[in-house]
Parts: structure tokens; sequence; C-alpha cells
């Protein structure tokens, strides 16, 4: 480990700043150069920050001037909003990581490059396996969005590994991350005052916890594995029982008038409730982590359903916002016809167990 450099990009995000912070502490690495077109929020640290686009060919100069050997990859982002668009945020998670990758390509200093991926890259669909290992495909290709983003930033991940056999690449594909600091499209879901659901389902869910994955990233640098890793929590959960832990009342919907409050709630800056987002709340998703735990060696210190809990204990109380949401849900509502009056496919449910 002596006399490491890592570059680590994505540090104007919590998570980005705070995997950089603990990659400054390891005593084996020297220096952590920290990447973003922005300024991280907080303190961090020992971590130097340079003002760099990674979409721009000059990566490459900071990483040959900074004399880097390892790279830590986080800037793949979930939120169009954070972005300025989905153009923009496409922009970010393809073209940026082509140009990183073409930039490590001509470095013949660097020997490791760890990536941040995501499960959702396998997708949520009826057809879907109980658990994806790491060698299946998602039974439904996306075909736009987030999911797309990643599946085309993993195939290059994968074509640079063929072309520098000799640079160790890990991929961690993470669960859903969730802690009291995270903000991403399925925790504003969570935080919102009354939760809409998808009527008649109930998919599985797993978390991983903010800490653990500061913890995997550390891990997966300090311990170098070439390989693909799904990484998430111990134990499956599914939505009701989540909710029930949250404390949050619900509202049960079909499927399309969840998807029609999207709007609402993203000019809100409530939620983004994204086609991907909307499929994962209908039918789950679940992955095997036998493979992060025998070949990478990793173990996370929470289970899913401890992370839903500490998430659980940082909620503020709804106050009167459940109200007003209800009323907005209803303003979304489609108008009963004269063969359905007085019946309306909705349930709503209080927020606590029993």
């Amino acid at each position: 480990m002596s006399g490491r450099t890592v570059l680590v990009t994505g540090v104007s995000r919590d998570l980005g700043r705070a995997c950089a912070r603990s990659l400054a502490a390891e005593p084996g690495v020297d220096r952590v150069i920290g990447v973003d077109v922005m300024p991280p929020r907080g303190d961090i640290g020992d971590v130097h920050f340079v003002r760099a686009d990674i979409r721009n060919p000059v990566i490459a100069k900071v990483i040959d001037r900074e004399e880097v050997d390892t790279v830590v990859h986080m800037s793949v982002i979930a939120t169009p909003g954070s972005a300025g668009g989905r153009g923009t945020m496409k922009e970010l998670n393809v073209i940026g990581t082509m140009q990183l990758l073409a930039a490590c390509q001509k470095a013949e200093r660097v020997r490791q490059l760890v990536v941040k991926s995501t499960t959702t890259v396998y997708g949520a669909s009826s057809r879907d396996p109980a658990m994806f290992t790491e060698e299946m495909e998602p039974r439904r290709p996306a075909r736009s969005g987030y999911a797309k983003d990643v599946a085309e930033v993993e195939g290059y991940v994968r074509g640079f590994a063929r072309r520098r056999p000799d640079v160790t690449v890990t991929l961690l594909r993470c669960a859903n991350v969730i802690g009291p600091q995270v903000v991403s499209p399925l925790t504003s879901y969570l935080r919102l005052p009354v939760i809409p659901t998808v009527l008649g389902f109930d998919p599985r869910l797993q978390f991983l916890h903010e800490s653990d994955l500061t913890r995997v990233l550390r891990h997966a640098v300090t311990t170098p594995v070439t390989g693909t890793f799904n990484v998430a929590g111990e134990g499956v959960m599914v939505l009701s029982q989540a909710l029930r832990r949250l404390q949050r009342p619900t509202v049960s919907l079909p499927g399309f008038a969840v998807g029609a409050l999207g709007p609402a709630l993203r000019s809100a800056r409530l939620a983004d409730l994204s086609p991907e987002l909307l499929a994962f709340l209908t039918f789950g998703r679940g992955v095997d982590t036998t493979r992060m735990r025998t070949r990478l060696g990793f173990e996370p210190a929470y289970s899913t359903a401890a992370a839903v809990a500490e998430f659980a204990a940082t909620l503020p109380p709804t106050g009167g916002h459940a109200d007003r949401l209800l009323a907005a849900v209803a303003e979304h509502l489609p108008e009963p016809g004269p063969e359905r009056s007085g019946s309306r496919p909705v349930a709503v449910g209080g927020g606590r167990d029993g």
C-alpha cells in the first residue's frame, strides 16, 4: 500500500466525499485526489480537491500530473435534478465514464480501478429470478434512463478491463443505499409524508447502509480483487414491512395512478418516481451476495432490516403534510365512471405495525 495515490470522482456529493475522506485516513494511502465540477459541500479533511469535469479530456492531465495509481469512480448519478436535467445526467454518466476510462487506459501508472455500480442494472420485472447472480442479465434490458446509463457504463468498464489486463478492475453492484445522509430517488420516496404504493404488489427489497458503502469501497481499494460483485446487507424485506417500520401512512393505488403522481411530486421537489423506480416498487429485486463474502471478503455491518431501522429513526413526524399530500393524490386519481360510482381502487393504511 505504500506510496499509493487515489483519485476519487464525484466528491461534491455526500457519499463521494465520505469515501474520499475514509481513503485519506487509510495508513497505506499517501494522497487522495477528489475530483468534481463543483467543490464539496462539507469538510473533506486531508483530501486534495481538484475542480475538473471528467467529461473533458483534461482529466487525463490530472491523472498524469498527480501520478495517480488507483481510481475510484463514483460519478454515476441516479437523479437528473442534481445534474441539471436528464441530458446532462446522461453526459456525466456515460460520456464522463468514457473519458475517464480513456485517461486511465493511457496512464501507465494506473494499476487499479474501482467502479461503484448498482443492482439497478438488473432491472425489475415479473419474470425476474428470486435472486440475481453476477452472471445474469436483466430479463428486460433498459431502453432509457439511469438503468440504461449503468448498463453502458459497465460495458465500457469491461472493455477497459480487456484492454488493460494489468489493471485490477473491481465493479461493485450496490443495492439501494440508505441512511440519514443519503438523498436518492428511493430515499426521497421513503421520506414522503404519505407513501403511495402499487395496489396488489409487495416487492422484495435489499438495502446497503451508507457506512457500508464507504467500507466496501475502502475494502476494494485496500484488498484488490478483480471481478463483479453484488453488494447488499443481509436479508430481504418486503415493502410493507419497511413502511410499517418507517411509521408512515400509505395509500395503495393502481400502477398507472402512482406513475401519474410522478410529475406532481417532481415539480414539488418531493420525489422522482421514474419508470424504473416504479418498476422496482412493483416487482422488487433480490441479488445473491455469496461472491461478495467468499471472493471479495467483505461483510456489511448492517443488515437490510438494521439499515431500515436506522433510517426510520431519523425521519421527522409527518405533521400536516399528510393531509395535503393525500389531497394531491386524490386530484390525480381517475374519476369513477357510472358503473364504478362509489368504488375506487384505493387503500389507505396506517404507518405502525399491527
